[in-house]
């Protein structure tokens, strides 16, 4: 027989869709908690006519946890996909928002035709780093003084497989 505190229920997962400018302000509020050097409310609102394919938020307990950006960029020899900005809410952490996001842009830069993702990442910022590891990224190059602060970044590409 099955008791009730044998079950356990199913995740909840966010629901994942493209942004909005009604997100604006949601998705400002979770940059400025998540960013020392946030970006502001007007290139969020540039970035939503640019990368309007590209740019998604996750919905999880009725309200905007997390958000991506992302952007398309041609190289004449290649197209890849650019995770932009990226952020999930701190009580919304570790709930797999963040892992569904990521994934949810690779998908539409592959649909968009991309061969592959690339972003940076704060040297100090070891934990993303991990992050991205899990997802597949790898580690290509250092980009010296990137920050406002002087500090460096790390280039991570992930290449699609198809």
């Amino acid at each position: 027989m099955i008791r009730s505190h044998d079950v356990i229920p199913p995740a909840v997962q966010p629901f994942i869709r493209r942004a909005g400018p009604a997100d604006v302000d949601a998705i400002y509020a979770l940059e400025l908690e998540a960013f020392v050097d946030a970006w502001d409310k007007v290139t969020f609102s540039e970035a939503l006519s640019y990368y309007p394919t590209t740019f998604f938020v996750a919905v999880s307990d009725g309200q905007v946890a997390g958000f991506i950006v992302g952007a398309l960029e041609d190289t004449g020899e290649n197209i890849y996909g650019h995770i932009c900005n990226f952020a999930v809410g701190s009580r919304f952490q570790r709930r797999g928002i963040g892992r569904a996001l990521v994934i949810r842009l690779e998908h539409q830069f592959a649909l968009e035709m991309a061969s592959g993702s690339q972003l940076e990442v704060r040297e100090s910022n070891t934990p993303a780093q991990r992050f991205y590891g899990r997802l597949g990224y790898e580690n290509v190059y250092q980009v010296g003084g990137y920050y406002k602060n002087g500090e460096d970044a790390l280039v991570m590409v992930k290449w699609f497989r198809f």
